[in-house]
């Protein structure tokens, strides 16, 4: 079972996607390595992804779909305005939460937006 940190930024009723070359679009995060948290792995992977870095992180929920588990945080961020694709990641854009059912990405995605969506 794989173990991911994934992480919703929002700001102004919009989430912040990413999306690899080839790849449908998704939360920022990755896989939580070997001796580290996933709030350390959700910090990481959104500062290599996005160049964002968080002064607090909020765990949300745990997630298993297929053959991942999803601990989910929601980010408090100190550089929003700094969003930018990194390292692998092509492309990063904010999407207003109604877009999430144009957008292509997968079903774990779709229902991690939902579930943040509703507690609004």
């Amino acid at each position: 079972m794989k173990i991911r940190a994934t992480v919703i930024c929002k700001h102004e009723e919009r989430i912040l996607f990413v999306r690899k070359a080839r790849s449908k679009w998704a939360l920022p995060g990755g896989k939580v390595e070997r001796d580290e948290r996933p709030i350390g792995a959700a910090a990481r992977e959104l500062e290599e992804e996005t160049g964002l870095n968080v002064d607090g992180l909020l765990y949300l929920q745990e997630l298993k779909a297929r053959d991942t588990v999803h601990h989910v945080f929601e980010a408090s961020v100190v550089n929003i305005a700094d969003a930018r694709p990194c390292n692998e990641i092509i492309d990063c854009r904010w999407h207003a939460y109604s877009a999430m059912e144009e957008l292509d990405t997968t079903d774990a995605t779709r229902h991690i937006v939902k579930s943040f969506v509703r507690r609004l």
